[in-house]
């Protein structure tokens, strides 16, 4: 009593949806017994192919011949040979023993040859060595009615051939739709090998891919040549020596190919060939056993491919095929009571699209209950019943429907009509989706651009614009389109002729225009474009207007900002080459620098500069070499931090202040101290003193006497004889750095033959290198320059060793001549 008053409360769509599941249970009972049954004919097939070297399609046509010859059934016929396969001996005697063929030359494409002189027709060819072979053929035919998938498959192969072939690793590809390999069977295959190999590409030099393409069967009997020909599976290639690939079927298309591999050198004997070629047939029919149709009730329902009611399906079909838009026919699927229970699709309209994206004839011979469940007690459903029932048309409202697919649930909106057809419905529908969603992609289009639309009825004076558009002129949607006595007004002055012109030429002219102009807003002036085409009637007279405005506001004030932007460009390059040729200038008046070497007090002198290789400025390095007015001699060289003008005003005051108080007789460390304070006092940048560093000596020819004092800068280095040493520095900070800095002086009696060599940092400094390093380089060339002769020009050989210096160089070569 409690189960009949649930089931009198169950709701429709459930009562439904339980006939559907028990129904579903009991195709699923059917199709097991049918797959009991097709494994049974598969198993007699191909034991009569091993027995009678005959084709799967010769052995089933035999079969059904001596069943009608003897009155059975061909399950009956199936089960009687199989019997006698079991309780009696085979009928063929088995032969002496023989010595193997000789094994044939290796050659990796053949394979195509004929395993014997004669061929029986229909049968694909005789077997090598027939009688010797049917016997083991025999029970890998009954085995591999047994196999479920294709590692069943690879390992009867292995087990059963493996002892008579020498066969050692089975794989099986199965080609796919896009043309790639995907492994479907293994046999003595290791893991880690497997999931290397378990997907190939469509390349070229893959054995497998060109058994398949071509049809025929690959013996690889030679692992170096082969190497060189195919990509082998398997690291090392010698793993397994010989190889054979062989097509399957082996007639017709091929859509699979087996790989026999063995640990075995040396060529497949002609006996082993013809054994792999039929046992390879034999596998055809358990890797490719044909599918049973989808919905297999469907052929034999009343009007499939036929007509029932009136109603000839193949001719809807027709129809449909020619049909613009979405629709189906419905065939009611009714109980043993006359009650509809479900629907099944027998047609469909190649636009036909649900929601999960099946098209077409991909819905044909789906139930709808099956395929979309929530459909039930619907409106929709009860509508399909009135129809059916009354002949009335339903008009359904739209309405949602959800499904899920691959796990993520999706939602469309459908309005649905539906018509009886005979005893059948021919439903339509329209998805409101498609529109929505382009109307939200033309928004999203229009306010990413910021252009809108606008159309212009020139006969009726109607105008319509797109939501942006009114953003666009900042104008109130409540006051509607603007029209074309109003754009005037919102123009600004300068750009309102050549607009005027733009309109005659679209609205008389029916010429395509595309004009930027400007409009005055609340809050700033905007930069618009106008694109617009008009249409015209058979007069050639413009009767509408379709056209689009775009907001360049933002474009063009980049462009103003750019040009601004150059325009400063080429004001500071301009300034920056007339203060670099000013400087040039200035220093080269400053500092003349001598072509040759040249005397002073008994000494010869060499100059070098070098300014960057880089950069439009000029620096602060300097030198000064003059004769004092006691006869002694004065040797200066100085750098000055930074470039440009203010480097070449420092380096002058520091010249001529360090040269004026030398002569009046100062001494070195005073001269030192005076400069400091100097630079501190003097300083052009407001955000600190200039800086400087600076060697300087005196020299006194009549004891060869140098007196030398420094600023921070570096030290000179002496050649005497084949040895090249820095002199050890005295105290001395940077010049300009602070106040209250003491300065020291050094002494060194120079002898004949004496080199000393003043210089600036750029000759040893280098990006990323330590000073010692440049330090010892000076050493080092100075050293190899005087070995090579090259004394006289020794300043400028330095320089010149260090191309594309990014420092101005200055180096003075102070060379005591030998006595006469």
């Amino acid at each position: 009593m409690k189960g009949d008053a649930a089931g009198e409360r169950a709701a429709p769509e459930v009562l439904a949806l339980a006939k559907v599941v028990a129904r579903l249970r009991s195709e699923i009972v059917d199709l097991e017994g049918v797959a009991a049954t097709t494994a049974v004919v598969e198993r007699a097939k191909g034991v009569l192919m091993a027995q009678a070297g005959v084709s799967a399609d010769t052995a089933y046509e035999m079969l059904l011949g001596r069943a009608a010859e003897r009155g059975h059934t061909l399950l009956e016929e199936c089960w009687i040979l199989l019997g006698r396969l079991r309780s009696r001996p085979p009928p063929w005697p088995a032969p002496a023993p023989a010595d193997p063929a000789p094994d044939p030359p290796a050659t990796p494409l053949s394979g195509n040859e004929p395993a014997a002189p004669a061929t029986a027709p229909g049968a694909g060819g005789p077997l090598v060595g027939g009688a010797a072979l049917r016997p083991l053929l025999a029970r890998l035919a009954d085995r591999l009615t047994t196999a479920h998938c294709g590692d069943d498959v690879a390992e009867l192969l292995r087990t059963v051939l493996g002892t008579d072939s020498g066969v050692d690793a089975v794989m099986i590809y199965s080609l796919t739709a896009a043309g790639s390999l995907e492994l479907t069977g293994r046999a003595g295959i290791d893991e880690e090998l497997a999931e290397q190999w378990h997907h190939v590409p469509p390349l070229s030099g893959i054995a497998a891919h060109e058994a398949i393409a071509g049809g025929r069967a690959l013996w690889l009997e030679d692992p170096a040549e082969d190497a060189r020909r195919y990509l082998l599976i398997g690291e090392p290639p010698q793993r397994w020596p010989s190889r054979a690939w062989l097509p399957v079927p082996a007639n017709g298309t091929p859509t699979a190919a087996i790989g026999f591999m063995r640990t075995r050198p040396g060529p497949f004997a002609a006996a082993t060939r013809a054994l792999l070629r039929q046992a390879a047939r034999l596998c055809a029919v358990p890797l490719g056993l044909p599918e049973r149709p989808r919905d297999a009730d469907a052929a034999d329902a009343p009007g499939a491919g036929g007509a029932q009611g009136g109603v000839d399906v193949t001719s809807v079909q027709r129809m449909l095929d020619a049909l613009a838009g979405p629709a189906i026919l419905l065939t009611p699927l009714r109980s043993k009571a006359g009650e509809v229970e479900d629907y099944r699709i027998d047609a469909a309209a190649p636009e036909s699209v649900d929601v999960a994206g099946r098209r077409g004839k991909e819905l044909v011979g789906r139930r709808i209950l099956e395929a979309y469940p929530t459909v039930v007690g619907t409106a929709l459903w009860e509508g399909y019943l009135e129809t059916l029932t009354t002949g009335t048309g339903y008009v359904g409202e739209p309405f949602t429907y959800e499904e899920v697919v691959a796990g993520i649930p999706r939602q469309s909106v459908y309005s649905v009509r539906a018509s009886r057809l005979g005893d059948r419905l021919l439903v339509s529908w329209v998805s409101h989706d498609t529109s929505e969603r382009e109307a939200r992609r033309l928004a999203d289009i229009q306010r990413l651009g910021t252009l809108g639309w606008a159309d212009w009825n020139l006969v009726t004076g109607d105008v319509t614009w797109s939501d942006e558009l009114y953003t666009l002129f900042g104008r109130d949607p409540r006051d509607g389109p603007m029209t074309w006595e109003e754009l005037p007004q919102h123009l600004l002055p300068d750009d309102l002729p050549m607009v005027s012109a733009a309109l005659q030429r679209l609205l008389v002219d029916g010429e395509a225009v595309d004009q930027p102009f400007r409009i005055a807003t609340a809050h700033s002036v905007r930069h618009l474009r106008f694109v617009a085409e008009a249409r015209t009637d058979a007069d050639g007279t413009p009767v509408e207007v379709h056209g689009y405005f775009q907001d360049l506001s933002a474009q063009r004030g980049a462009e103003l900002a750019l040009l601004e932007s150059e325009r400063a460009v080429l004001l500071q390059r301009g300034m920056l080459q007339a203060e670099r040729a000013l400087a040039a200038r200035l220093q080269e008046t400053l500092l003349p620098i001598p072509e040759q070497s040249m005397e002073l007090a008994g000494l010869c002198i060499d100059v070098a500069y070098v300014p960057a290789d880089r950069g439009i400025n000029v620096s602060g390095d300097w030198y000064s070499a003059i004769e004092l007015p006691d006869g002694s001699a004065l040797f200066v060289v100085g750098d000055v931090a930074g470039h440009g003008l203010a480097a070449v005003g420092t380096m002058a005051q520091l010249r001529f202040t360090a040269k004026g108080m030398t002569i009046t007789g100062s001494p070195l460390p005073d001269v030192l101290q005076r400069l400091n304070t100097l630079l501190l006092h003097t300083a052009s940048d407001p955000s600190g003193s200039a800086t400087a560093t600076m060697v300087m000596a005196r020299y006194q020819p009549w004891d060869r006497r140098l007196t030398w004092g420094r600023a921070g800068h570096l030290p000179p280095l002496l050649v005497r004889g084949d040895r090249a040493a820095f002199l050890e520095q005295p105290r001395g900070a940077l010049l300009g750095a602070t106040f209250g800095t003491s300065y020291g002086q050094a002494v060194i009696d120079l002898v004949p033959g004496d080199r000393l060599l003043f210089y600036t940092d750029g000759l040893v400094e280098k990006p990323g290198e330590s000073l010692d390093v440049g330090l010892d380089w000076l050493a080092a060339a100075t050293l190899r320059l005087l070995r090579e002769g090259r004394g006289e020009t020794l300043a400028r050989s330095l320089a010149a060793l260090r191309p594309g210096n990014r420092d101005d160089i200055c180096v003075l070569d102070i060379h005591v001549p030998d006595d006469p």
